[in-house]
């Protein structure tokens, strides 16, 4: 499975780029059949509205994993991204979520939005969540703002 770099916002005027690294993350942790959800955060730059993600953690032994539920844990997570912050000056910043979905076209569950709201409400910076559901065969990517307005990404 090839996922795509670049994703346009609904009104074709912000966009977020995945670098080759981030999708590769993804692609290891695609889940089969039988396999558990996995899941990270997200860090990288913001250019004005625009995201460029640079990394993606892995799932660690501490995160909870199920078939249809990842729970990340702090451990090692935070960790990666305050050393991320500390090292670029904080121009490498918490950007949000992944999980994985045991579907081919991943649509968030009512536990991902309720979820994804309350992380983009507890951010100290105010700025909207990024959200990505890697699915089996392509990506689900949203912002969650913080008052729960939602915007989809579109491949471009």
């Amino acid at each position: 499975m090839q996922f795509v770099t670049t994703w346009r916002g609904p009104a074709g005027n912000q966009f977020v780029y995945f670098q080759k690294s981030v999708l590769d993350v993804f692609e290891r942790h695609i889940q089969s059949d039988s396999g558990t959800e996995a899941g990270g955060i997200l860090l990288g730059h913001v250019r004005g509205k625009h995201l460029e993600v640079l990394e993606a953690s892995e799932p660690t032994p501490h995160d909870r994993r199920l078939r249809y539920f990842f729970e990340r844990m702090i451990h090692g997570h935070k960790g990666l991204a305050d050393r991320r912050w500390q090292e670029s000056n904080g121009l490498v910043r918490y950007l949000g979520e992944w999980h994985t979905h045991p579907q081919d076209v991943p649509s968030p569950s009512g536990t991902d939005l309720y979820e994804w709201q309350k992380l983009a409400r507890d951010r100290s910076d105010g700025r909207p969540m990024l959200a990505v559901i890697v699915g089996r065969q392509y990506l689900y990517v949203e912002l969650m703002h913080v008052g729960g307005k939602r915007h989809k990404f579109l491949m471009e």
